[in-house]
């Protein structure tokens, strides 16, 4: 079985047909063509660390992600893992892709697909909140679909931002956020937050995006956005459990939108939208099909 490393499974998951690859998996976990049930998280016996299990099967391919996460780690990164991909018709193992890289670029994915299908009129000036590897790839994402777009950074750490503003984004116009009650076009949050870093008023001429906030105590985006928005999962199974934004705000679950059908044509028009991206092992699985084409360009 081949284990591509990390900067092979960047080459292997374009962003453009990644995209197209999701839109499919999409319809496909909507309809129950992809079986998805919601992910493993086991303790280790030290309560220092997590094991996530991430399981999907599809007609074609199974996937399966297996991550851990050590926040006290030093010599090794806090998040390690792999996905392996797996034939569907007789299980035999096929390849394996680096987990963290296949997730960085499947997450940031699923945010361009929201911004395309939820695009507000203008589209000149956005913030992003965090300075982590989901910052960089989201530049990277940006930087490829919307040339010429003003991207404001805001993070607790200047040396951080200072490296995304000389990063390989040469078609974005990056800097620090200056004027935090500027009115941006869209705002994508991609931390690990437990206090809220975006409430500004809930408006149509803002798209809000949030990425992080995966578990319960976690929250990125308040409950005025959240409560006066049109709220829209990734995941309708997964994020009543996991968004942690949408479970602190106290929203009606019945009045949360999936994106699945949002992309079937039933947009909402005229009304505040927050997208909330959690992921699921699905996403994964189009990652993998994806990479299972272009795999003979690195045999």
């Amino acid at each position: 079985m081949r284990i591509l490393s990390a900067d092979e499974t960047r080459q292997a998951l374009p962003f453009q047909p990644l995209i197209t690859a999701l839109r499919t998996a999409i319809t496909e976990y909507r309809d129950g063509t992809i079986i998805c049930p919601e992910r493993l998280v086991v303790p280790t016996a030290d309560q220092r660390g997590s094991v996530l299990s991430m399981v999907a099967c599809g007609p074609d391919l199974i996937a399966h992600k297996l991550l851990t996460i050590f926040p006290e780690n030093t010599d090794l990164p806090t998040l390690q893992g792999q996905v392996t991909c797996l034939d569907a018709k007789d299980g035999h193992f096929l390849f394996a892709l680096d987990g963290i890289s296949a997730t960085e670029r499947r997450t940031a994915a699923i945010s361009m697909l929201g911004l395309s299908c939820f695009r507000p009129k203008r589209l000149e000036d956005i913030l992003l909140i965090g300075t982590g590897a989901q910052a960089r790839v989201h530049l990277e994402a940006l930087n490829e679909f919307y040339p010429g777009l003003s991207v404001s950074i805001r993070g607790r750490n200047a040396q951080r931002i200072m490296s995304l503003i000389e990063g390989p984004y040469p078609a974005l116009r990056i800097q620090a956020e200056r004027d935090t009650e500027n009115q941006y076009d869209a705002v994508i949050s991609v931390t690990s937050s437990q206090k809220i870093l975006f409430d500004g008023q809930a408006s149509p001429e803002t798209l809000v995006i949030g990425v992080g906030a995966y578990r319960p105590d976690m929250i990125e985006i308040g409950p005025n956005v959240v409560l006066n928005s049109l709220c829209v999962v990734d995941d309708p199974v997964g994020a009543p459990h996991e968004a942690g934004d949408i479970i602190q705000a106290g929203k009606n679950w019945p009045d949360v939108v999936a994106l699945a059908d949002c992309l079937r044509g039933k947009q909402p028009l005229g009304q505040p939208i927050f997208f909330k991206s959690v992921g699921c092992a699905a996403w994964d699985l189009a990652a993998c099909r994806l990479a299972l084409q272009l795999l003979p360009k690195f045999a």
